[in-house]
């Protein structure tokens, strides 16, 4: 695993001295609850969840800008903690609030970075440039948004960095220039591991080949993307009479509701060969049967209730 995290842990709140408990009137904050996930060499691993679930937060202990308050994360398999320049120079970042010198031109910044990399590739600088399109007079302040995460990608693939994180970096972006970073990525692939933080889940489901949801601090799960996908499926169940949800349910049909003579259900444990004579084993008159695939929101969203509330089949 590139990237290890064990049983970590982030308050934010300040103590007494030899207390354990936050002082009165600021009530300790958990951002990150016991995480346990891990990221396998030249994966796309995604961290998905709302704004504020700890997304940023976990990165940025990743890298040593934050200490955890338990637990351990390791990147290349060197403590966070004690990560030194050898190693962060195979970190690259790439973030939508990303500060870029705007008085610099485009060609004037990255002349600037060269030296400070012994692995800069010019010849892949000028490949992204020219995909990009980015014009190399023009001041970075001048840029739009768009051109701006074009233009902090540039600067980060160049020295050929073993992790690349992306912190909602498809932020505000329209679906063009979203796409045209996505192929920019993936013409690295297999070059480099990905971590990428998102809340859009439309944006990250053609890129990410591992996925973990996080939610106020806590993993709800982590699976690769192909597994995820090939498990979940909404599934409509035309009968001869009126539709009701049966009891017992099994336990991996989540978000059962019967409209007319169709039960509808998500079943988390897909099979096509095991699937009919289930159907047909909890319900009578059955006439027809459809399983569809799901996108990676609706699989969240069927999910991450039964996550929260420890039910996951």
């Amino acid at each position: 695993m590139i990237v290890e995290v064990d049983d970590l842990w982030k308050r934010y709140g300040r103590l007494h001295a030899n207390a354990r408990s936050p002082r009165v009137g600021e009530p300790a904050v958990e951002a990150l609850q016991g995480l346990r996930f891990g990221i396998p060499e030249g994966s796309a691993f995604a961290l998905v969840g709302p704004n504020g679930a700890g997304k940023t937060t976990t990165i940025k202990v990743l890298v040593n800008l934050l200490t955890p308050s338990r637990g351990r994360a390791s990147v290349f398999g060197v403590d966070s903690r004690a990560l030194s320049p050898r190693e962060l120079a195979d970190i690259g970042y790439v973030s939508e609030n990303q500060d870029l010198p705007g008085r610099l031109t485009v060609a004037e910044y990255l002349a600037y970075l060269r030296p400070f990399y012994t692995r800069w590739d010019r010849t892949l600088e000028t490949t992204l440039l020219r995909d990009m399109q980015l014009p190399l007079s023009r001041r970075i302040g001048d840029l739009s948004h768009g051109m701006r995460i074009k233009m902090a990608l540039v600067c980060a693939l160049p020295f050929r960095p073993r992790l690349l994180i992306l912190d909602e970096p498809f932020a505000g972006l329209d679906p063009l220039v979203r796409d045209e970073l996505i192929r920019g990525l993936l013409d690295q692939a297999g070059e480099l591991t990905l971590l990428i933080s998102s809340h859009e889940l439309n944006e990250i489901e053609g890129l990410a080949t591992d996925v973990g949801f996080l939610h106020a601090g806590r993993l709800l799960f982590q699976e690769p993307m192909s597994r995820l996908s090939n498990r979940c499926r909404e599934v409509y169940v035309t009968l001869d009479a009126a539709a009701r949800v049966p009891e017992p349910l099994p336990p991996h049909w989540l978000q059962p509701r019967a409209d007319g003579n169709v039960l509808m259900f998500v079943d988390t444990q897909f099979s096509d060969e095991s699937l009919g004579e289930l159907v047909r084993t909890v319900c009578d008159g059955v006439r027809h049967i459809d399983a569809r695939p799901m996108t990676l929101r609706s699989i969240f969203t069927s999910l991450a209730p039964a996550a929260r509330d420890g039910v996951l089949p």
